[in-house]
């Protein structure tokens, strides 16, 4: 210990009497401006503001992160070593600050706070970790540089922002951004400019909501060629897409749809059934599914439809009967029983519309107000005969655990995730929500998680119908859930979104403002 004390008190001399040309008020600036936390506070409103969806994650993150290494350093850590901060004797007085800290040397807050929202920043975006780390490390090393840390403190401190910002990623796995690479690439139709497109526009405009006539504009601005379809709220949509579909197939083209989850099985299983390849334009209320396949926004879709870029993916399939009168029911994100559908809309409403809430905090508190009102849903999970609160098979496996699912890093894995609440045991529903906050899951007895090939259901009694990608439907007493390998091709860009749009999009698609 004594050594590693004589090499800090070393090094803090060599850089207490060093001389970096123009960075004494500048470094002492930074320091200052760093102070609780301001310099990162108003970096987060401007990456939360400037960033989209990807920069209030990694706004969100860097402030928790934040905020966890400067109660551990403040709280914790600095009242039990007590470190006395270095003389300032060797320490030019243009350096030093106005105002000396009182608080004791180790570990360094600052370099904490900074190493936690920088760490956080990069782990949900590597564009804005890369402007945020070099601020971050320039904040550690004034620390040094006025003289108020050893280096020592600031390793300490960094080290101790750094784990803060990992521990979060314990309950709110950070999102990636671009798919797995590893998909197939499958052979789909290339369609410059849309020709031999034929899209249906879902959603909004079948429930009277304004919306949709805006995206079928946009949809003729970049692909002009293609035929788009407005679905009215009088309109028959079997009868729609069945049309859509067989013109589709005679222009040797593919099927799009912009709308609703809900809507998206429907139009996946005829281009499944017909051979066509999907063209899916994220314009509805969920878009988990565009999503996870790889595909941001029109232009991501626009641009693999003018390429003929395109993936293969699995899609779930319930199906009751037997024999000739067996019937599938399709599904791209998951099947439920339970509330699962009113608890995902809820923990949506909580992220996005009131901006209060975020990953696991959103999906706790919507899981307290949907168990509170819940039933027990009887019924045997393959022949065994179970009690539960909630069951979820999702189509591919989803990350994060638990009953926050937020994406998946594959759509090709051949694998259901189940997910149940047993309502079996003694407080079931406050076990669950306890264990959900701290990211105890999985070691649980209340819930359950596996990922298998098939599932069978029967015997289901208590529960309100089925759902289907959020949608109730009637559903029989009995159902086999399973998968369709590589069932759907699907398009999607092959390379990074910003090269395809760069460089497609001049080539192959009408360029068009976000007016348009």
């Amino acid at each position: 210990m004594g050594a590693l004390l004589d090499w800090d008190q070393r090094l803090f001399t060599r850089v207490a009497s060093a001389h970096v040309p123009g960075a004494d008020p500048a470094l002492r600036r930074l320091s200052h401006v760093a102070n609780h936390g301001r310099l990162w506070l108003g970096t987060a409103a401007g990456i939360g503001l400037a960033g989209g969806p990807a920069g209030r994650r990694a706004a969100l993150r860097g402030l928790g992160s934040l905020a966890l290494a400067s109660f551990t350093v403040n709280t914790l850590v600095k009242w039990s070593a007590r470190r006395p901060r270095p003389l300032l004797e060797g320490v030019p007085a243009i350096r030093q600050l106005a105002r000396q800290p009182h608080t004791t040397s180790f570990p360094s807050g600052h370099s904490a706070s900074a190493a936690a929202f920088a760490t956080a920043v990069a782990l949900e975006s590597t564009r804005y970790g890369i402007l945020v780390v070099p601020m971050a490390a320039a904040v550690a090393f004034s620390r040094v540089y006025v003289g108020v840390h050893y280096p020592g403190d600031v390793l300490a401190g960094v080290a101790i922002g750094a784990g803060a910002a990992a521990l979060t990623c314990r309950w709110w796995p950070p999102r990636r951004v671009v798919p797995e690479r590893e998909r197939p690439a499958a052979g789909a139709p290339a369609l410059p400019l849309g020709k031999g497109l034929v899209v249906i526009v879902d959603g909004p405009a079948a429930a009277g909501v304004p919306g949709a006539p805006a995206h079928a504009r946009r949809l003729r601005a970049l692909l002009p060629e293609a035929e788009v379809i407005e679905r009215g709220p009088d309109d028959d949509f079997a009868e729609l897409l069945g049309a859509a579909a067989d013109r589709a197939v005679e222009t040797g083209g593919a099927l799009g749809v912009c709308g609703s989850d809900a809507g998206l099985g429907a139009v996946a299983r005829a281009a499944a059934g017909r051979g066509l390849a999907l063209a899916v334009f994220p314009g509805g209320t969920a878009d988990r599914f565009a999503r996870d396949v790889g595909v941001a926004d029109f232009e991501d879709t626009s641009v693999a439809v003018a390429r003929g870029e395109a993936v293969s993916v699995d899609i779930g399939v319930a199906r009751s009967g037997t024999g000739e009168d067996t019937e599938d029911t399709w599904f791209l994100n998951e099947f439920s029983i339970g509330p699962y559908p009113e608890l995902a809309r809820l923990r949506e409403r909580l992220e996005r519309l009131e901006r209060r809430w975020s990953g696991v905090p959103a999906a706790a508190a919507a899981l307290v107000r949907v168990l509170g009102a819940a039933r027990p849903v009887e019924l045997n999970v393959n022949g065994r005969p179970r009690s539960l609160w909630l069951l979820l098979a999702g189509n591919g496996h989803y990350v994060p655990e638990g009953f926050a699912p937020a994406f998946r890093p594959r759509l090709d894995d051949d694998l259901l995730d189940v997910r149940l609440v047993d309502a079996g045991h003694r407080l079931a529903r406050t076990r669950v929500v306890a264990a959900a906050v701290l990211g105890t899951l999985e070691h649980s007895r209340v819930y359950e998680a596996e990922r298998v090939p098939w599932v069978e259901l029967d015997g289901i009694l208590g529960a309100d119908a089925p759902a289907f990608d959020g949608e109730p439907r009637p559903g029989a007493a009995g159902l086999r859930l399973e998968k369709e390998y590589r069932a759907l091709v699907v398009y999607r860009p092959a390379r990074a979104r910003d090269e395809t749009v760069q460089e497609a999009s001049r080539a192959f698609v009408r360029p068009v403002t976000r007016e348009g």
